[in-house]
């Protein structure tokens, strides 16, 4: 690693945070002639790719300037008063736990501005999708980024007004009817957790996430964190998505353009769990306590009911979207990361830390093949692409058929790939939860994750077998070839797939990061 001065390091981080919004400006305004190209929508996506590349490079500086040694302490630290009358802050500073939610979002950004570059979605001018990206990436690194209550829910706020217009504007069929239950059930979620938010600001008089995690809970009657909790629960729990507040998630996939669903899956989501690491947990332990047993139950619930929703889309005949099916696979992972949060221990934070990482690299990947599959065939209809259609994907697009498997037995949890410790995690924090919790009922719910696993590997192994290796049968017409992976599509799916060996084969990348962390938060801001 190197070594970065103090200020430097306030400097990036506020540069990451704020950079994308300065960019998004800036590509509303017009190209100077030199930098056109061959036009100014290419002259435009290609401001894309170079705003969110720089945001990429300075959070890899960041990475490398973060002290390594003492990952639970808060670095790269800004603190200046905002709203003095209410004790509203601008702080922002970056640890183990968000440091890798961070460099997740602007890769995943980067990568979506790069694919859009060569394959721009269908739609309305690329002056306002390339600005829109670039709010959407300022909100969700600002919401790994912020330490103070108030800020936390502007940024959680920030990011679905560009969201909408994504899926509204550059989405497939039922596009508007998609966009618009997002932003309503996100909306109605978010009301009542400012209510909690507000609830611990005023009860505690301030509104700082780092005081009111050292305090962990002390100056709070219990009484306030369980209706805190549930208030702010119910909010973060919309936006993960949680069993059964997750219906407006599979409309949201199907409808919105590939890069959407990527940033969507991979980003966003982590903004629910996310939050019940930072705030919930450390802030308000007695009523997360309370709630805990409902949370996991409501967690393994999500687990069995999103790998049931995805093999009944995966039987022949039912005329399942791959999209739709990735969409319910979602809410299964975030519910394993549901249950290492619900055990309140490190081991499954921890799990619920990294499953968070691995989900946002594994299904982002899966959003872009599938997304590559509907480019040629012209639907992401599983009959089609498993019947119809006339030949195997590994006969007509071998690498892209390879691609699709590995990003399927990773997403599986196929030990040595980044799935399977997140679960393996989640799953040995239930056998052993926090003093105070019920043990019994956690073992129940230890096994019924379990057998949820089994049944995302079922669902996962109809798919490959049907898209991948399916048989063209005489009487079906042969579809006209397509081309295999192109050069732009294995510049951005690459560091997914690279990454994603990486932390499978050397969880210890994530965890050396992510434990200390825990260990301090859980411990009351006592290292």
């Amino acid at each position: 690693m190197i070594d970065i001065s103090e200020s430097v390091m306030q400097f990036l981080l506020a540069f990451i945070v704020v950079g994308p919004l300065i960019g998004a400006v800036a590509a509303l305004l017009p190209a100077p002639p030199g930098l056109q190209g061959s036009g100014p929508d290419q002259a435009v996506l290609r401001h894309g790719v170079t705003v969110t590349g720089v945001i990429l490079a300075a959070a890899i500086v960041l990475t490398l300037g973060f002290d390594h040694d003492e990952p639970s302490r808060m670095q790269a630290e800004s603190d200046i008063p905002w709203i003095p009358a209410l004790n509203v802050r601008i702080h922002l500073g970056v640890d183990g736990i968000s440091l890798p939610l961070l460099v997740l979002t602007a890769l995943l950004t980067f990568l979506c501005a790069l694919y859009s570059y060569f394959k721009m979605p269908t739609g309305p001018s690329p002056k306002a999708f390339t600005a829109l990206l670039l709010v959407l990436e300022s909100g969700t690194l600002a919401s790994f980024a912020v330490l103070d209550l108030v800020l936390f829910f502007l940024a959680f706020e920030m990011v679905l007004i560009p969201m909408y217009f994504l899926i509204a504007r550059w989405g497939g069929e039922g596009r508007r009817q998609a966009a618009w239950k997002f932003i309503l059930y996100t909306l109605l979620g978010s009301v009542v957790m400012l209510l909690g938010l507000l609830l611990i600001g005023l009860e505690s008089g301030t509104f700082d996430m780092v005081a009111l995690a050292t305090d962990n809970g002390r100056g709070l009657a219990t009484s306030t964190q369980v209706i805190a909790v549930l208030a702010i629960g119910v909010g973060l729990a919309v936006k993960t998505p949680m069993w059964p507040l997750h219906s407006w998630l599979p409309d949201a996939h199907t409808a919105a353009p590939t890069v959407g669903s990527v940033l969507l899956a991979g980003v966003l989501l982590k903004m629910g769990t996310y939050g019940f690491v930072r705030i919930v947990l450390p802030i308000a332990p007695d009523g997360m306590r309370t709630f805990a047993p409902y949370l996991a139950a409501f967690a393994v619930a999500g687990i069995v009911y999103g790998s049931l929703a995805c093999l009944a889309l995966a039987r022949p005949g039912a005329n399942g979207d791959l999209k739709r099916l990735i969409a319910y696979s979602s809410v299964g992972h975030m519910g394993f990361v549901l249950l290492g949060i619900a055990t309140m221990t490190p081991t499954g934070v921890n799990g619920a830390l990294f499953a968070n990482i691995a989900h946002g690299l594994i299904t982002g990947l899966l959003f872009f093949l599938v997304g590559a599959l509907k480019d040629r065939y012209g639907t992401a209809d599983l009959d089609t692409l498993a019947g119809a259609t006339g030949a195997a994907l590994y006969g007509r697009a071998p690498r892209l058929g390879a691609l699709l498997a590995f990003a399927a037995i990773a997403s599986l949890g196929l030990p040595g790939l980044a799935g399977f410790w997140g679960e393996m995690l989640a799953l040995f924090g239930a056998f052993d939860p926090a003093p105070g919790l019920n043990r019994p009922a956690f073992l129940v719910f230890m096994v019924i994750g379990g057998f949820g696993t089994l049944l995302t590997a079922a669902y996962l192994l109809i798919v490959v077998r049907r898209v991948c290796m399916g048989a063209h049968r005489p009487e079906e017409p042969q579809s006209p070839p397509f081309a295999d992976v192109r050069g732009y599509e294995v510049a951005t799916w690459s560091p997914l797939v690279a990454l994603t060996v990486l932390a499978g084969l050397w969880p210890a990348v994530l965890l050396a990061l992510t434990d200390p962390a825990v260990q301090k938060l859980l411990a009351g801001g006592k290292s």
